[in-house]
């Protein structure tokens, strides 16, 4: 097959709109649902993050896109129980035998807010334990190389049989060149083919000059979700997984913010007080999600006040306040930062340190690079130069 019509483009005022190839077929089949045209832009943009993170660490990876951003990417480490609770990832059969099911619960659960309706990516073919931690959540869709019979009979029940189901080609490999359109003039390029292997950190410009093997891991998370991650973005990791992803920002220190208010989010779920939030049976998860970010926001009240806390919890818990939130985000280290590209100022480093990051990435190259690596000096941040800029449009 080489075209696939769709129902319109990015919005209903744009139709006619298709998907289609000039040689050969495309590389995706629909096996259920209908897929959009964002839908397919996620789920391809998904695809080559989910393949370069497992090929960069050996190991399954998922993405949960939104938009034509990941929300979450993540590789399929084991989750402990702390992470199974926030994650509300108890009662998913088969879990703890499914790196990949592992893997999808950590990318959905790196920003739950915004992974709402997303569409997920895996990199290995989709077995029943990964179909159950799909299954729950609300989710418009999910590409990969495969499916097992019992996971496509769990994902065909999904959205009354309407979830949009994708099997790819791990095989197919598109042309050096890409081409799009914009206004009727196209724009041609080669296509991002940047790998990170070691030899991408070599250059640690600071005075640290440990970065352990496990935060190299987590700087190739960073970086593979920032090839794919709309610019301006940075992106902060841990324990192989993005935890927060600030993109589309045209000032960097507005990236590094967005993304740093997240990976502090992250954090705080695991609070001991947001992890015994005693939810009313019943609650849905959107609505744990919704009130949970309440709850950790500016506005408790919204969720705390008389009349509010009833229709969510058995019992009303206490303020989680801004100086239990400090102390507790003041023992928070290890954490992984990437930038698609240079830092233009030092003050990225000082907002990057308050969320706990000891190790960067970044391409270098700005005319104050002296002033930013003094930054971390100070911080005792470790820092690597890649040299190669991640712009992603």
């Amino acid at each position: 097959m080489q075209e696939l019509p769709l129902k319109y483009g990015c919005n209903p005022n744009q139709a006619p709109a298709r998907v289609f190839v000039e040689q050969g077929a495309l590389p995706i089949q629909v096996l259920n649902g209908q897929p959009g045209y964002i839908n397919l832009l996620d789920a391809l943009n998904g695809w080559q993050l989910v393949r370069e993170l497992k090929s960069a660490a050996g190991l399954p990876a998922a993405a949960s896109f939104k938009h034509v951003s990941p929300a979450g990417a993540a590789v399929g480490l084991p989750l402990s129980e702390g992470l199974r609770a926030m994650y509300f990832a108890d009662g998913i059969e088969g879990l703890e035998d499914s790196p990949l099911a592992c893997a999808y619960v950590r990318a959905r659960g790196a920003d739950r807010m915004s992974s709402f309706g997303d569409f997920a990516a895996l990199s290995d073919v989709c077995d029943r334990a990964t179909a159950n931690a799909l299954k729950n959540e609300v989710s418009d869709g999910v590409i990969a190389p495969g499916y097992t019979d019992e996971a496509l009979r769990v994902l065909r029940a999904k959205r009354k049989g309407a979830y949009t189901i994708l099997r790819i080609d791990p095989d197919y490999t598109p042309a050096a060149q890409e081409r799009r359109q914009v206004f009727g003039v196209t724009f041609e390029q080669r296509r991002n083919d940047a790998v990170f292997e070691d030899a991408a950190f070599a250059n640690i410009v600071t005075q640290n000059k440990n970065i352990p093997a496990e935060a190299l891991r987590d700087l190739r998370v960073a970086l593979i979700a920032l090839k794919y991650t709309q610019s301006n973005s940075v992106c902060y990791a841990k324990d192989g997984q993005t935890i927060g992803v600030g993109a589309g920002q045209q000032s960097r220190i507005h990236c590094t913010r967005i993304a740093g208010d997240k990976a502090d989010l992250w954090h705080l779920r695991q609070h001991p007080q947001v992890l015994a939030l005693p939810f009313l049976p019943g609650v849905a998860r959107p609505d744990r999600d919704n009130a949970i970010d309440t709850y950790l926001g500016e506005t408790p009240e919204a969720v705390l006040a008389d009349g509010c806390w009833q229709r969510l919890l058995l019992a009303r818990p206490a303020t989680l306040t801004g100086a239990d939130k400090r102390a507790y985000l003041a023992g928070v280290s290890g954490v992984a930062l990437a930038s698609d590209a240079f830092f233009p100022f030092d003050d990225n480093i000082d907002r990057a340190k308050r969320s706990g990051v000891s190790y960067i990435a970044q391409p270098g190259g700005s005319v104050r690079d002296a002033q930013v690596i003094a930054a971390c000096d100070r911080q005792g941040i470790a820092m690597a130069f890649t040299g190669t800029r991640l712009f992603h449009h």
